[in-house]
């Protein structure tokens, strides 16, 4: 197989070789952005890099074209690839099924050997496809869970390339039967009884090859765009909450919707409120008199300050209900509550005379807190 000039993929997109989905798509869409041909009109160095990064991309993004792509590097996707012996080809050239193709022959060729013989093998998916779901987290405050709002997001996505229409053919053009596979997708390999079938190495599955790429998108028939959305974000949502904007994903294929774009929210803590579920608690300090003769305090409540009313007598840690004060069920159908546990406060820094009045009050009310308490120790051995 003659020798390639081309460049590293994992060069070309700036990322090491065991990179993530998540990374080498990152890394994609820093550089397009920065060498597209709208942002750099007449720019050929530009253009060029811009079709050797959509290149790279639309082999790195695929799983399975990655895999033949580290096992073959640039021939695995010329044309003839597989068709005489070596790697691939229909003498195998596997080493006894232990060498370096071992792997990819097992999944690739023996899955395609039994899928035929028993009628399980799947076809590629044809038609109209709808585009890949995007997942972007934001952050939002306590009240904006509570009462809702309208958020502004950044969307990184891909949209069809307006210059070829989403086709990846130049204006004019339009793509062709690939001649390997005849439109198929798929071409057969070995001999005899050990045939099978492979994803054609020339059109990559596609069935059509574009002869002349188009200028814009580099073939691809995306292109890059970074857009701000308003994202409503409805009352009571909470940690990994899901909101749907339809329709503002990832293009489709073949003339297929696009896909939806999924807001996943995260809650931010608060100073005074705790969070769980849709109720809300906090704390309230009450003097000894407060808890003693059952005053009335001050409450923050999400709609305000309230009063509450204490119960002669309270004690520390004893919780009142204020119903209907928490958060809104998320899509509606009433409101949680908000649970005040109450702190009782001792007073320090007593004067003598504070001192004695505490006395006379004790002996006024005398109480034994601890007479039920019976434990007595343990057993010495």
């Amino acid at each position: 197989m003659a020798a390639t000039t081309k460049r590293d993929f994992y060069d070309v997109l700036g990322v090491k070789k065991d990179a993530s989905e998540a990374d080498i798509k990152k890394a994609f869409r820093k550089l397009a952005r920065k060498y597209h041909p709208d942002i750099n009109p007449g720019d050929k160095s530009a253009e060029q890099k811009f079709k050797e990064l959509n290149e790279a991309y639309e082999v790195l993004s695929d799983a399975k074209k990655r895999q033949q792509y580290d096992q073959f590097g640039h021939g695995a996707f010329e044309q003839g690839f597989g068709q005489g012996a070596g790697p691939g080809a229909g003498g195998f050239g596997f080493e006894g099924f232990g060498g370096p193709g071992a792997d990819q022959f097992a999944r690739g060729g023996f899955g395609d050997i039994f899928g035929n013989i028993f009628g399980e093998r799947k076809a590629r998916p044809r038609g109209p496809q709808k585009g890949e779901d995007i997942t972007y987290t934001v952050e939002a405050d306590l009240e904006d869970a509570i009462f809702g709002r309208t958020m502004q997001v950044d969307l990184d996505r891909e949209v069809n390339c307006t210059a070829c229409g989403g086709s990846g053919a130049q204006p004019g053009t339009k793509p062709q039967t690939c001649g390997t596979c005849r439109g198929s997708g798929t071409v057969s390999q070995g001999r005899g009884f050990m045939q099978f079938s492979q994803t054609c190495p020339a059109c990559q599955g596609e069935g059509t090859i574009n002869p002349s790429p188009c200028r814009t998108c580099g073939g691809r028939g995306v292109v890059p765009r970074t857009e701000s959305i308003n994202v409503k974000i409805p009352p009571g949502v909470d940690n990994g909450s899901r909101v749907r904007v339809a329709g503002m994903g990832g293009p489709g294929a073949q003339g297929g919707p696009p896909g939806d774009v999924y807001i996943v929210t995260r809650v931010r803590p608060h100073h005074y409120f705790e969070r769980k579920g849709d109720n809300l608690y906090s704390d309230a300090k009450v003097t000894v008199k407060e808890a003693a003769l059952g005053d009335k305090i001050e409450i923050p409540t999400v709609d305000g300050t309230v009063m509450l009313s204490l119960p002669p007598g309270v004690q520390t840690g004893q919780q009142l209900k204020l119903k209907g004060k928490g958060v809104p069920h998320l899509g509606g159908g009433g409101t949680g509550d908000h649970y005040v546990t109450i702190q009782v406060v001792t007073p320090t820094g007593l004067s003598e005379r504070g001192k004695e009045l505490l006395r006379e009050l004790d002996r006024m009310s005398p109480s034994e807190p601890r007479q039920n308490v019976t434990f007595r120790g343990f057993r010495k051995h």
